[in-house]
C-alpha cells in the first residue's frame, strides 16, 4: 500500500499502487493521484437542463453556416449528461497567475482543448457533491504529459470534470454528435452539415 496526504485536510491516505482515484476516510474528498503527486479533485455543477441544452444545440443548428433547416429537422436520437475530466494548472508566470486547462480525457472535439473554468463555480468534489446520476468519464491521459511544457512554478494542479451534454442527431440519413458546455452553452462539434451540404 503507498501512503499520501489528502490535500484537503492533511490527513493520511492509504492507496492501492496504480489507483487513480481514491477517498479520504476524514474528509470524504475525492483526491486525484498520478506519478505528479496528489492533487484536489474539482466538479462544476450543471447550470444547463436536458431541455436548454437541446434547446442551445437547435439555435445554434440555425446558424448561417449549418445546413438549410438542420434546426427544424435534425432529430436528436441521444442526449447523455456528461461529466469530462480536464486538468487545471495554476501557474506563476513572471509575477503573474496563469491558468491552463489541459483534457485528461482523450478527445477529438477541438473546443474540449479549450474550455474555460468559469470563476467561483470549482466545488471540491466530495461525499456531498451531487453528480445527478451523470456519467463520470475517466481520465486516460497522464498529467505529466502537460507537465514538461508548462511555463513559471507551479502553485496548484488538479484533477476538474466539467459538466457536458452530449447530443447525437441525425440529419438526411446521416448521424452527428455535439457537445455542450452545460456551465457556458458554448456548442462544440467536429463535422456538422452545412449550407453548401444541403439538399
Amino acid at each position: 500500500m503507498a501512503h499520501i496526504n489528502c490535500p484537503k485536510c492533511a490527513a493520511p491516505v492509504e492507496f492501492d499502487a496504480g489507483t487513480k482515484l481514491t477517498k479520504c476516510p476524514y474528509c470524504s474528498s475525492q483526491i486525484f493521484i498520478d506519478r505528479s503527486g496528489a492533487g484536489f479533485y474539482y466538479a462544476i455543477p450543471f447550470k444547463l437542463t436536458e431541455q436548454d441544452a437541446v434547446g442551445t444545440f437547435r439555435r445554434w443548428a440555425g446558424g448561417s453556416t449549418k445546413a438549410k433547416d438542420l434546426d427544424r429537422l435534425a432529430q436528436v436520437d441521444s442526449v447523455k449528461r456528461q461529466y469530462f475530466p480536464v486538468y487545471l494548472f495554476r501557474r506563476e508566470v513572471d509575477g503573474r497567475e496563469v491558468v491552463t486547462i489541459e483534457p485528461a480525457g482523450s478527445t477529438i472535439l477541438p473546443g474540449l482543448h479549450q474550455l474555460k473554468v468559469p470563476g467561483g463555480d470549482l466545488q471540491i468534489f466530495d461525499a456531498k457533491f451531487d453528480t445527478n446520476g451523470a456519467e463520470m468519464i475517466k481520465p486516460d491521459i497522464e498529467m505529466l504529459h502537460y507537465l514538461d511544457k508548462l511555463p513559471g512554478q507551479g502553485k496548484e494542479q488538479a484533477l476538474v470534470y466539467f459538466p457536458i451534454w452530449t447530443i447525437g442527431y441525425t440529419f438526411n440519413g446521416n448521424k452527428y454528435q455535439v457537445v455542450v458546455d452545460a456551465s457556458s452553452s458554448e456548442v462544440f462539434s467536429t463535422a456538422f452539415p452545412t449550407r453548401s451540404s444541403a439538399a
